[in-house]
């Protein structure tokens, strides 16, 4: 619009919520562009995470003498040490202009936090000189005014500082000579799969299209092995944290609370400790059942993203997570966080009890997804694959969760030291209810074929100690801890036996075939609210309605999170969302309350962080409850627009909870077998303002912003209808059984 020159624009990014990569590719011309491909040839590129730079071949498309720009910590001799001999050498061949710029420091100082657009948009267009200075500095800033203007005058203004800063912070790199003559050091080769070696590592490097279809060979039917997110170690946070140890109180809030389950605690007995690195620090593990162990929290820097939530919620005297720069925790936390993960073996002989703390030295069987910094779905799935994970199978709708949970080539779901773990499929947006209903199916009638062979061979004339195994499999076949036990105990009976007799050997055959199923699956159809509330909510209706023993996990976003925040039928009143513009006038459909009137169906809301051990008991008995059930969490997301941050968004939803904004409460069929009232109010009585929480998110406080006179009757509206629901639940909490 400020120049005669024709533009073309593609864009080109991964999956990841966070951390991704997003490749621009521009064209200015003073003539037509009919360009059809990618930029190959590039006069300018420029690197805004200093991460890519051992992941991507970054400057292999710029031209002889053309710009690159790094935004980076490292000054002249960090660079030397850091930047891959490969990149040196181009950078040298090509007399390439090296500029390197801070933008991470300069958003930070500004209040940006990591949003460093502004702050490289600035150098882009002093180095590149597509306009006069006047003409862009005044374009940029009036397009920020109209970006922003909704998010308040702050934000504006610091936005426009960070184009300032980023047009005067640009510094010029003098490229060695040496440069052209650069290798790198032998780096130890770490054994990998073939999966990871020939089809993970050229995707992720973005060279994925190369790939000849030979190396698929295995897996064709699509099916990709899990855990290998392990593999990426992408490196994305600025910060990470720091343990300090002589303050911790061994609480596990900080694993408890974690996104990516990239902080852990670790029980180690003495040969442990003693063999651990140097800088391996441990505390006398506290607690009558962890007695003559160590203790341990140990962080994996190099999977972090860097939210702070764990340091947030860290209730030590003194905080005993520290947000320290990344470059600080390398040297010694890389090595421990291998030793910890690879040669610490878990505890099995412990007998871990029931509350959270408790479940936290399990292994999370979801890790290093690529979810945002700070999400707020996360940690629940994560929590239960810790509780029931080697035994789960997971249906998931598309959406937020199926992009974080598995997107091609990486995996986050993941196995247990036995090389147990969940299953997981991705269904359509709109049928994820009846997958996974069909899954559970599935398994029904084979266990119930195997419950079939297992009475049938009873019934013959084998070993007594076989009738024992047999009698105790199909009296805990429901059960699913017992359930596995027993199915120990059938496999160890069956493993050495002989027959003649033709019909015994092919029953025995039959059940050792199918010897997977012996353990009780524990079946989750997990998504967000556009697909449980709105989407898919007629299969959901359905498969609640059938009475089967299915679990329903709920990410309550109150948004289409994945597509970009348009409002669904979670969205509350006064919300601005897409489709939503002036705020949400209807209700938050009661998804829970609707689902209670079927009685059969258990159904819990809760809030991680807000009651951890309401937490756990809904999720254990939902899971052991022999019938329908549906867990509904409420998830901060970026959308929200939390004025703390994402590095809050775990207190938010403790926040959440004391304004009356959110309510916890289960409702068990159990209770009213036993004469007792089936629903149970876990939140207290609301005793802090609703109205400064809602004000607290930008996608309430720019509605006041706006549309100031509708905002005013919207908010009053949202507050009485919060009240009204607790007034509802407190009086279903009374009633008698």
């Amino acid at each position: 619009d400020h120049s005669d020159m024709n533009v073309q624009a593609y864009f080109d990014y991964d999956s990841k919520k966070s951390g991704g990569i997003t490749v621009s590719h521009l064209r200015f011309s003073s003539k037509p562009i009919r360009s059809t491909y990618l930029v190959n040839s590039a006069d300018y590129v420029a690197c805004h995470n200093p991460s890519y730079v051992n992941k991507y071949d970054l400057v292999e498309s710029l031209k002889p003498n053309g710009i690159f720009v790094l935004n980076t910590l490292w000054d002249e001799n960090e660079l030397e040490d850091y930047l891959p001999a490969k990149m040196k050498q181009m950078l040298a061949k090509k007399n390439a202009r090296f500029y390197t710029v801070n933008a991470i420091k300069i958003a930070d100082e500004i209040g940006l936090g990591n949003r460093i657009n502004m702050v490289m948009q600035g150098a882009f267009f002093k180095l590149t000189k597509l306009l006069p200075e006047d003409v862009y500095i005044k374009e940029l800033k009036d397009v920020i005014s109209k970006m922003y203007g909704k998010k308040g005058e702050k934000i504006v203004a610091m936005n426009h500082e960070a184009v300032d800063k980023g047009i005067q912070s640009i510094h010029e790199i003098k490229i060695p000579e040496s440069w052209i003559d650069s290798s790198d050091k032998d780096e130890k080769k770490i054994k990998e799969t073939e999966f990871i070696r020939n089809i993970m590592r050229p995707m992720s490097k973005l060279k994925g299209g190369e790939l000849p279809v030979s190396a698929f060979s295995g897996i064709e039917d699509g099916t990709f092995p899990s855990g290998t997110t392990a593999y990426e170690k992408r490196g994305i946070a600025v910060n990470v944290p720091e343990w300090i140890d002589e303050r911790c109180i061994q609480c596990n809030q900080c694993s408890y609370v974690c996104p990516h389950a990239v902080i852990r605690p670790f029980l180690l007995d003495a040969d442990e400790v003693k063999n651990a690195p140097e800088a391996f620090a441990t505390l006398e593990a506290k607690g009558r059942a962890y007695e003559g162990l160590h203790y341990k929290i140990q962080i994996s820097p190099m999977d972090c993203t860097g939210c702070g939530n764990c340091a947030d919620v860290c209730p030590a005297k003194g905080k005993a997570l520290i947000m320290k720069p990344i470059e600080t925790q390398l040297e010694n936390e890389v090595p421990n966080w291998e030793y910890a993960s690879r040669q610490v073996r878990f505890k099995e002989n412990l007998a871990y009890g029931q509350s959270f703390k408790d479940s936290q030295f399990k292994k999370p069987l979801i890790e290093f997804s690529g979810a945002c910094a700070g999400c707020g779905e996360t940690p629940y799935i994560k929590l239960v694959t810790q509780l029931f994970g080697e035994r789960m199978m997971i249906a998931n709708a598309t959406g937020c969760s199926s992009i974080w949970g598995s997107s091609a080539p990486s995996m986050a779901y993941t196995t247990n030291h036995e090389g147990k773990g969940p299953s997981w499929a991705n269904s359509l947006f709109e049928d994820n209810a009846e997958y996974g209903f069909g899954m559970y199916l599935g398994v029904k009638q084979i266990r119930s074929k195997l419950e079939e062979t297992m009475r049938k061979l009873n019934d013959m004339n084998v070993e007594e100690r076989i009738k024992e195994a047999l009698h105790d499999w199909l009296h805990y076949k429901e059960d699913g801890q017992l359930s596995a036990e027993a199915g120990r105990k059938v496999e160890n009976a069956l493993e050495n036996f002989t027959s003649t007799n033709i019909e015994i050997i092919q029953l025995v055959n039959d059940i050792k075939e199918n010897r997977d199923y012996l353990t009780k699956r524990s079946i989750w159809l997990v998504g967000g609210d556009g697909w449980a509330y709105d989407i898919g909510y007629g299969g959901l209706d359905h498969v609640l309605a059938s009475g089967e023993d299915v679990n329903v996990l709920v990410f309550d976003t109150e948004v289409y999170s994945n597509t970009g925040g348009q409002a669904s039928k979670a969205t509350p009143t006064a919300a601005i969302a897409k489709f939503a513009a002036s705020g949400k006038k209807q209700g938050k459909k009661d998804l829970g309350r609707m689902m209670m009137t079927y009685g059969n169906v258990y159904v819990a809301q809760v809030g991680i962080h807000a009651d951890n051990n309401q937490l756990i008991k809904a999720l254990r008995e939902a899971e052991s409850y022999k019938g329908p059930s549906l867990i509904i969490c409420y998830s901060p997301c970026i959308n929200h627009g939390l004025k703390e941050g994402m590095g809050r968004s775990m207190e938010n939803i403790k926040k959440a909870v004391a304004a009356g904004y959110w309510h916890l409460y289960r409702y068990n069929p159990l209770l009213k077998q036993e004469g007792k009232n089936p629903f149970i109010l876990d939140s207290k009585e609301p005793k802090e303002s609703f109205h400064d929480f809602i004000m607290g998110q930008v996608r309430y406080s720019s509605l006041a912003k706006s549309f100031p006179d509708m905002a005013e009757i919207l908010f009053e509206q949202a507050e009485k209808q919060a009240k009204e629901k607790y007034a509802i639940y407190s009086q279903m909490a009374q009633q008698d059984g």
